[in-house]
């Protein structure tokens, strides 16, 4: 990597942010529920939650645990009210993160890497993504080259789609079967999630937020103090002798289409980009968890293919996440 990126994702300089989500549902016809993910409850290298404060006028508020994944977030209800209203505050805590890829360490290997390997609905790792994988990764005899493999292939294959709503949903047999390869990170990350698994690599999406401005990309982050469409996943693989990399092809593809009008992979700052992003993050983003196929407790509607945005319902009916004006919510963040 670039000594350049390397000072800006430099693991000693941490950074702090406070997140506050609001919520304002309007007049409701009937009982409301509204569920917020928090930060990343695990420890992370990269990041620490530092806690976070609930307010506004809810029948009944608590922070609930996934059981599956860990998942922290909090579920508020409304039993009476006819505006409910919430506001969530998180401080968290981050520092850019390198892996070292030209060094092997003695990396322990984590009890849970079993639930890394597995399915989800909407990651499946038989069929077309176990025939693609076992293409891309043919030649490659160690668990590092298999995951650069993977990366290269979606860097060189896909595209980024600024059409698609929200950051995609990340059904990755469809994107196969099709030969769309079109989409956002949620459809390009979990492509290399799903493409890792069935390749025998544990790996895993994590769903967040950009927080403030890059300091390497214009186009990978987000300044203002308005983050409320700032979502971002990335991913990490686990690889014997490193531990987890951190990885995010989807990013590349965002520079090219935001940075570099008629970019190829040959230009000089999408390489940079390539490189940085195969090993390293800059943490100018945070972590909420890295869940898939959620349920939330008290819902009346289907599980969560990922939980990165705020989730309502009222009167049964949930609303659309992806709308925030019709749904009524902000985020912002600003740096303590």
């Amino acid at each position: 990597m670039p000594d350049a990126l390397r000072q800006t994702a430099t693991a000693s300089v941490w950074r702090t942010f406070e997140i506050v989500t609001t919520i304002d549902l309007g007049v409701a016809t009937g009982p409301s529920r509204v569920w917020v993910p928090l930060s990343l409850a695990r420890p992370a290298a990269y990041q620490r939650h530092l806690g976070h404060t609930i307010s506004g006028n809810a029948t009944r508020s608590q922070v609930v645990r996934d059981a599956a994944s860990g998942a922290q977030f909090v579920s508020a209800e409304w039993i009476g009210q006819a505006t409910p209203k919430l506001a969530v505050t998180i401080k968290v805590a981050t520092a850019g993160h390198v892996v070292r890829l030209d060094r092997p360490t003695a990396a322990p290997r984590p009890a849970d890497l079993a639930r890394y390997l597995k399915p989800t609905a909407l990651i499946p790792i038989d069929g077309i993504v176990r025939e693609t994988a076992q293409t891309i990764t043919r030649g490659h005899g160690t668990d590092l080259s298999r995951a650069r493999a993977i990366y290269d292939w979606i860097v060189e294959r896909t595209v980024r789609d600024p059409e698609v709503k929200g950051c995609g949903l990340g059904d990755i047999r469809w994107m196969l079967e099709s030969g769309n390869l079109a989409g956002k990170c949620a459809d390009l990350n979990a492509l290399f999630v799903g493409l890792s698994r069935a390749s025998g690599l544990p790996a895993r999406d994590l769903y967040g937020i950009r927080v403030a401005p890059s300091r390497q990309f214009a186009s990978l982050g987000r300044a203002g103090g308005d983050i409320t469409t700032a979502q971002h996943c990335r991913a990490e693989v686990f690889v014997d002798g490193y531990g987890w990399v951190p990885v995010d092809p989807a990013d590349v593809r965002k520079v090219i289409l935001e940075e570099r009008a008629e970019a190829t992979l040959a230009d000089p700052d999408v390489a940079r980009a390539r490189a940085a992003l195969f090993g390293s993050w800059e943490m100018n983003w945070f972590a909420f968890n890295d869940a898939h196929d959620l349920v939330l407790p008290g819902s009346r509607g289907k599980p969560l293919p990922f939980l990165m945005y705020p989730q309502a319902e009222t009167a049964g009916e949930r609303r659309d996440s992806l709308d925030p004006e019709r749904f009524h919510y902000r985020i912002t963040a600003h740096e303590l």
